[in-house]
């Protein structure tokens, strides 16, 4: 979920107007940001959210302790959610990938799927080996439509056995906020009469990022030192019991705590009394998960995308696979099984640009020579790498490390290169 590339950051990079800065679309499709200039408190100025200006948002948990903090509030998937804090974009940024950072997650859909035939009855609906997941471990996960297209992506857990009887299920799943009522509906369709499907609103959600996330949490419970990279279970930190998984959003090692509504502001103040830990918004969310050339849902992945096509071909295990022990038998599993034959007709690629001009979402992609060639789906000035990054959908002839191609920005055809993701390097404890 090696060093970063450490670069300046005067006063001329610090007024730079920052690019579109997408987030997980709310239940409408809408982004969060246009643009701003962050690091220095002012306000990002906010697009595409007026239609949402009579809609009642929800709050997290921590909602109060936002506010008190100095965040600035923004509509996001139904919530009101912080995309950044008086110290700004950059700093969050930067606090995640040299110590640590903490994000409100809790806007998220936990859910426990209860039942013996649990494994084998969500196997219906994703590619992945699910059966096969041991005790303790977590594994990435994507629900799809008989198009062979993503209804959304997930993260699915096989609590011990202790931990599934104090309340975690057989398996524990955690969805994306925008998808949440339609995922948990999903599952009660076709899975409901083989497990109970028990969401979990009672339960907040807390992401400790960064190199140092583990010196911090460590202190609350020695235990979750131990912890690798996709593993998880229960710990009492501060005194309460939590669920924990070492995995993460950002690219950098980290963990994602599972807490008591009522106890979250308690945990989230312990955090932050570490002198490692620092706030950090929605807005960094997204810089960090783009460098670390993660998808969001409903911008790089969607039901129009295969998970071929997305690249995320890595989460389907042999066994799920044509010649399988378990092949087939999910949603759009032809479609899916012929992109890995045959290969797909496009595909998810990163693009570094050769200008400092970045390329948003939407932005139109062309060859050298005028041709159409695709669309970009993500885009920033990456803070980390100090370049212009983005990912898109191309041809596969286009697909090839090194290929030029031009973005359309403002009537100017701009050129940028495609490049193996992630930009930066992840670092992940295994």
């Amino acid at each position: 979920m090696p060093p970063e590339a450490a670069h300046r950051r005067g006063k001329a990079h610090r007024n730079r107007r920052w690019p579109n800065l997408s987030g997980k679309a709310d239940s409408e499709g809408h982004g969060f940001i246009e643009g701003g200039t962050p690091g220095d408190g002012h306000p990002c100025p906010l697009s595409k959210l007026a239609r949402m200006s009579d809609t009642p948002l929800l709050q997290t948990p921590l909602h109060a302790l936002h506010l008190e903090l100095g965040a600035r509030m923004v509509p996001f998937a139904g919530y009101a959610m912080p995309v950044q804090y008086p110290a700004g974009l950059m700093a969050e940024h930067r606090q995640c990938r040299e110590s640590a950072a903490l994000f409100d997650v809790s806007h998220m859909g936990q859910l426990r799927l209860e039942g013996a035939d649990a494994a084998a009855a969500l196997e219906t609906l994703v590619p992945v080996d699910v059966i096969g997941l041991a005790a303790g471990r977590q594994r990435y996960a994507f629900f799809t439509n008989e198009a062979g297209g993503l209804l959304d992506d997930l993260m699915i857990v096989k609590p011990q056995p202790a931990d599934a009887a104090a309340g975690f299920g057989d398996l524990f799943l955690v969805v994306n906020a925008g998808c949440k009522a339609e995922d948990i509906a999903h599952l009660q369709a076709h899975i409901g009469g083989r497990c109970r499907v028990v969401p979990m609103p009672e339960r907040a959600l807390l992401a400790l990022q960064g190199p140092m996330a583990v010196d911090a949490l460590a202190r609350l419970n020695p235990g979750v030192a131990d912890l690798v990279f996709m593993s998880g279970g229960r710990f009492v930190l501060d005194g309460i019991d939590c669920f924990v998984t070492r995995s993460g959003y950002t690219g950098e090692d980290g963990f994602e705590i599972s807490v008591p509504e009522a106890q979250a502001v308690q945990l989230a103040r312990a955090l932050l009394n570490e002198p490692e830990v620092k706030p950090a918004g929605l807005g960094a969310r997204d810089t960090l998960r783009l460098e670390a050339g993660l998808c969001l849902y409903g911008h790089d992945i969607d039901t129009g995308t295969s998970p071929i096509e997305a690249g995320l071909q890595w989460a389907i295990q042999k066994v799920r696979r044509a010649g399988g022990a378990r092949a087939g038998g999910y949603p759009g599993a032809a479609v899916i099984d012929r992109h890995l034959a045959d290969g797909p007709p496009r595909k998810r690629v990163g693009l570094l640009g050769v200008e400092r001009m970045p390329v948003r979402e939407g932005t139109a992609l062309f060859t050298p020579d005028g041709h159409p060639a695709g669309t970009v789906c993500s885009g920033t000035l990456g803070p980390s790498v100090n370049r212009c990054i983005a990912m898109a959908y191309v041809p596969a002839a286009l697909a090839e490390p090194g290929t030029e191609l031009h973005a359309e920005v403002r009537g100017k055809r701009v050129p940028m290169h495609v490049a193996p993701m992630p930009f930066h390097p992840h670092r992940y404890k295994r």
